[in-house]
């Protein structure tokens, strides 16, 4: 999403699968930013940052990611993390970090001390957007991101809250929701609404997981009744038979109807559309099933 939305921030991209190709011929965007094999390589396009956009099984730093990093640090980088391990954790990495006077930035630190929700929601002056959709990676933070720019271009003032590492990362605000203890959820993201300029015309919240999702409904939920939406957009690619978690979807309609109900204990929260993840589906194909959904 970096090479996508910040292309002239971008100099160069490690991963030694691609290494000798260009973004734009692995992704089909990116221009000439060159795939290189190793941070090494990438030194002599002068990186003042390292983004880690990958995440080792299990979230433990293997050996690769280290020694990329190490050898970042030590040519004066300041390194950016979205890793559920914490590199300000690591006493090696902290150290050598100081000595060389860099930073380690963790995406994914929860707040602290955490913040415990009020109920603010029922004096709020401004309406809030919920990105939702059907399951994991059905393109939440990308519709959240567009929504947010295309209504900017129109003049309007809204203000996108991120709750995970790239939506943070884009944004600079935001919570790293699945990081934050069960209990404090709801008011995290809440805490994120309340800071924003009294002017502010509409609040854009970029969702996680979903509520049919048996993995992730926690984080799901704890967003929904944290942020209490007026207004809800539903993601979803066609094609796709089973959620992550290898679960038959139930009917769309169904699922939308149950963001809904789950909100109505609190106040009435409506859907203003839908955005399908088509990247799978022929142009054609693709239109037709958008069209399909009106």
């Amino acid at each position: 999403m970096l090479i996508r939305y910040c292309p002239d921030e971008v100099v160069a991209v490690v991963d030694p699968e691609k290494a000798g190709q260009t973004a734009e011929q692995v992704l089909g965007w990116g221009g000439e930013i060159p795939c290189v094999a190793s941070f090494l390589e990438a030194a002599p396009h002068q990186p003042t940052h390292l983004v880690i956009g990958s995440a080792p099984q299990g979230g433990v730093l293997d050996n690769a990611h280290r020694n990329e990093i190490e050898n970042a640090v030590k040519a004066g980088c300041h390194i950016i993390s979205g890793m559920h391990v914490f590199l300000n954790d690591d006493e090696h990495l902290f150290q050598l970090a100081s000595e060389h006077s860099v930073t380690l930035t963790d995406l994914r630190c929860p707040p602290n001390p955490p913040h415990f929700p009020k109920g603010s929601w029922k004096e709020r002056k401004y309406p809030v957007l919920l990105v939702v959709g059907s399951d994991c990676d059905t393109g939440k933070m990308t519709t959240a991101w567009e929504l947010t720019q295309a209504l900017r271009k129109r003049n309007h003032r809204v203000e996108f809250i991120g709750t995970g590492q790239t939506g943070i990362l884009l944004s600079g605000k935001g919570v790293p929701i699945d990081a934050v203890v069960g209990d404090f959820m709801a008011g995290e993201i809440e805490y994120c609404l309340d800071q924003l300029p009294s002017e502010t015309e509409l609040a854009v919240v970029e969702g996680q997981g979903a509520l049919n999702n048996s993995l992730y409904s926690g984080v799901t939920f704890g967003l929904l009744h944290g942020c209490m939406p007026d207004f809800l957009v539903f993601t979803h690619e066609p094609g796709r038979e089973l959620d992550v978690s290898d679960h038959p979807f139930p009917e769309l309609n169904d699922l939308m109807i149950l963001h809904i109900d789950a909100m109505k204990p609190f106040k009435k929260s409506e859907f203003l559309g839908m955005n399908f993840l088509t990247l799978k589906l022929y142009d054609e194909l693709a239109l037709k099933t958008c069209n399909s959904a009106r």
